[in-house]
């Protein structure tokens, strides 16, 4: 095992564990049984028919963020980064960051033609795109104090009035279009010094609050950053400081709809084998799961990067086999929803110039598609589990009418072919109904 590999070996060490896990929670939390009854028009059963099962989406959600849309340098490059995100995934996050959104009080960015600024498209142009190609929004993030505005510091009050502003605004254009909100995000950093409102004792209950009151009918999240998760500073089972955050604010009455989890190795190649055991630890990623699942909220992975360190074939396949063992176990386990990739395309990213690979989030290498576009093997394993592995596909036949199947959830179309005629019928398998179908040729 060369030196790099070493990374691997909690996955090794515990891999009956973890494909255990797997293979039991994939075939009871992803997949379900649909029970078809075929009539004519009579209402009696049809027989002798073939029916051909073919899935064509997936409930579970899985995306990256939205950054780059109509970013890059040219328009080849627009249009590579459009078909890799559409081809892949069926969720975008959309940036909301308040002091890119609103640079100057009282003129938003929210128009498609709006004045550009890097890794931040405007949202009209993020759900154009979304809404052309079947991709559900979600944004991110509406009360962030660590990017907040200069010009909405103040009083606690000032601050309050500010934000009660903004949360009416992107509700009256937005909440129609985007299903999901997250509203706090990373609040175990910088206690006193973003804000006077991040200070206060009831900053997370407020938000949700306000939340609730400006989306209700939108599912509202909370999201913390990976160390103050799964780290061995910051998990203590259910004395874990997010842990009892999440609860105290659920007592107080706060509507928190799902749980977000960040999952960013941002960890320096020399620092990478002693940094990350803990978290590559498939009993510890089993652990918090199943402790942050005893709140009774859904949990999504919300901003996720596996480092390359390069372009090196043994690198890229290390952050391939990582990617397609953590997916695996997050996709396994019956509290989470999605999972969401952070940053697509290498080259890109926060808090660096395009194309310095030595600077900030560029550094680790961790796009799913490098600088030049083409795909990592990273990205094509992401597209072979929820294309082909955690896909059902079948061809089935009946001689009673009546036939089931047991297949992944999410929306299927049927060809049935019988007495001479083919029909197409569409059916969503879902998790939560009792899916009986009753299909009239």
């Amino acid at each position: 095992m060369s030196s790099r590999k070493e990374v691997l070996r909690p996955f090794e060490e515990k891999k009956d564990y973890m494909n255990d896990r797997i293979a039991g929670g994939i075939e009871a939390n992803r997949k379900g049984f649909a029970f078809l009854n075929l009539t004519d028009e009579k209402g009696e059963p049809v027989k002798n028919a073939e029916v051909k099962v073919i899935q064509k989406t997936h409930d579970f959600k899985y995306g990256a963020n939205l950054f780059m849309l109509e970013e890059f340098q040219n328009q080849e490059q627009n249009e590579k980064y459009k078909k890799y995100f559409a081809d892949a995934f069926n969720i975008a996050t959309l940036p909301f960051y308040w002091d890119t959104l609103e640079p100057e009080q009282g003129k938003p960015r929210f128009a498609k033609d709006s004045p550009k600024i890097y890794r931040r498209p405007a949202p009209d142009l993020c759900l154009e795109y979304c809404e052309a190609n079947g991709i559900e929004p979600k944004a991110h993030c509406l009360n962030y104090a660590s990017l907040m505005p200069q010009w909405a510091k103040g009083s606690v009050a000032w601050e309050k009035q500010c934000l009660e502003r903004r949360f009416r605004e992107l509700t009256g254009r937005y909440a129609a279009r985007i299903p999901m909100w997250e509203v706090t995000n990373e609040t175990f950093w910088g206690y006193k010094r973003l804000s006077n409102l991040y200070s206060q004792p009831d900053f997370v209950e407020w938000s949700f609050a306000l939340a609730e009151n400006y989306f209700p009918a939108n599912k509202l999240v909370i999201n913390e950053a990976h160390s103050r998760i799964w780290g061995n500073e910051f998990f203590y089972g259910t004395r874990s400081p997010y842990y009892m955050q999440i609860e105290r604010a659920l007592l107080k009455g706060a509507r928190i709809d799902a749980i977000g989890m960040q999952y960013h190795m941002f960890y320096r190649k020399e620092k990478e084998l002693a940094e990350t055991a803990v978290y590559y630890d498939p009993e510890r990623i089993c652990d918090v799961l199943d402790t942050y699942a005893t709140l009774g909220k859904p949990i999504h992975i919300t901003e996720l990067t596996i480092p390359a360190y390069s372009n090196d074939p043994e690198d890229e396949e290390i952050q391939a086999e990582i990617i397609r063992n953590i997916y695996s176990m997050w996709f396994s386990h019956a509290a989470t929803d999605g999972i969401i990739y952070w940053n697509l395309v290498d080259g890109f990213g926060y808090n660096a110039a395009q194309g310095d690979m030595t600077a900030g989030e560029n550094y680790y290498y961790g796009g799913l598609i490098r600088y030049d576009f083409t795909p990592k093997p990273s990205y094509q394993v992401i597209r072979s589990l929820f294309e082909k592995e955690w896909r059902t596909n079948l061809k089935l036949h009946t001689d009673s009418g009546a036939l089931s199947f047991k297949g992944f959830y999410g929306q299927y179309d049927l060809e049935i072919t019988a007495n001479g005629k083919r029909i197409r019928k569409t059916i969503h398998l879902s998790k939560d109904q009792n899916n009986h179908f009753i299909i009239k040729l």
